[in-house]
């Protein structure tokens, strides 16, 4: 087996130091150091494509450019990489959002891969007119996928739910192939949509111990269903030759945030109802500095200033290869990582952390068989 990576096109910018913003805050002032641009936004995602990053995220809110457009775009400067494109059901029809997941397809090769976003932000959901609550819009995003899955299989599709109508729904042409669907919550109705509709479950970083009993929870959701679903994680990352050099990175990342900065994210983030986003502020205490190393290697400083994913991987190369192997042996085969600055972030990664993967058996590059950079590089002692 090969665990897949996957990498992140930044689209309310990106810098040297770390752009906030997500989860209904708006994106720090370092967003505009590297606006994102399509051309800025190809360069990295060529570099990940090079790399052997098999898709890239691409963010949805009010923080960010909009992601259908961005990777249309951005899919015409790149050949084979994917694109990990979010988007909130309520904001989309079901039957238009199946047409344009058909066209990416045709006009991509087939490089689309869903990212299904529900919503924890009510406020922000309003800005959009969804005045739904959150229990109430995971109801409508079950809704949503069993149109979406049954016009993608070339269905007829009637159906009158709690929060969806559609009526004599077909589409003229299906997907080929049809696109995965990734979907992350951690509240108990995100585990019962995880396991009747989508692919692959996808996690925020969390320490090895508490993503464990998540998995569990999902896989045996999911099992009653009769399905089984992979499992990914959501993480940033900061690698360098020694650890000495990486922590040196996260701490100068980290006296970048002023206090006033840092103040006004968590209480913006305070508001939130995502319960995974309850998680990760419970991880560094709601704001405080200390303490920011939450298991070996796992680093909560991101979460300070940025909504959603949090922590990041932060060690040696031989380090970061090690503690991908523990979440790897927890049952997560894809990793979603960024990092600051993107482009050059995926090349400390690509050429650092994938080669000592490759000489352990446990990855290889998805387009290309001889790459210098997957040697054999067995781990250090």
């Amino acid at each position: 087996m090969s665990l897949i990576f996957h990498w992140f096109l930044p689209t309310n910018g990106d810098s040297r130091h770390v752009v906030g913003g997500g989860h209904g805050t708006p994106a720090t002032s370092s967003g505009r150091d590297r606006p994102p641009t399509v051309a800025y936004l190809s360069q990295i995602a060529r570099a990940a494509e090079d790399l052997g990053f098999v898709g890239a995220l691409t963010p949805t809110g009010a923080w960010c450019e909009d992601a259908w457009l961005t990777t249309a775009m951005v899919s015409q400067h790149t050949e084979r990489l994917k694109f990990l494109v979010a988007f909130r059901p309520g904001f989309v029809s079901p039957t238009l959002a199946a047409q344009m997941a058909s066209t990416f397809q045709r006009q991509t090769g087939g490089r689309l891969l869903l990212n299904v976003v529900t919503g924890g932000e009510s406020h922000e959901q309003r800005a959009y007119g969804d005045f739904l609550d959150k229990d109430d819009r995971y109801r409508r995003t079950g809704e949503f996928l069993q149109i979406v899955r049954e016009l993608w299989e070339g269905g007829t599709v009637d159906l009158k739910g709690e929060h969806l109508q559609v009526e004599d729904a077909k589409l003229a042409r299906v997907p080929d192939p049809v696109p995965e669907v990734y979907f992350g919550g951690s509240s108990p109705l995100a585990g019962e949509v995880a396991a009747k509709y989508v692919d692959a479950y996808l996690t925020w970083g969390e320490p090895p111990a508490q993503v464990a009993r998540k998995i569990a929870w999902v896989r045996g959701l999911a099992a009653k269903e009769g399905r089984t679903l992979r499992f990914g994680i959501r993480l940033h990352v900061i690698t360098r030759d020694t650890s000495e050099e990486a922590w040196a990175e996260a701490n100068r990342l980290l006296a970048g945030f002023d206090t006033e900065t840092v103040r006004s994210v968590q209480a913006g983030l305070a508001r939130s109802e995502s319960e995974g986003q309850r998680r990760m502020l419970a991880l560094h205490g709601g704001g405080s500095r200390d303490g920011l190393e939450i298991h070996p290697n796992l680093w909560a400083g991101i979460g300070l200033v940025r909504g959603g994913a949090g922590t990041a991987l932060v060690g040696s190369h031989e380090e970061v290869a090690r503690l991908i192997k523990e979440y790897a042996a927890l049952g997560i085969e894809e990793f979603v990582l960024s990092g600051y600055p993107h482009l050059e972030e995926a090349y400390w990664f690509g050429e650092g952390v994938l080669p000592r993967l490759a000489g352990e058996g446990l990855w290889r590059h998805p387009f290309r068989t001889d790459v210098a950079h997957s040697a054999q590089v067995p781990f250090a002692s």
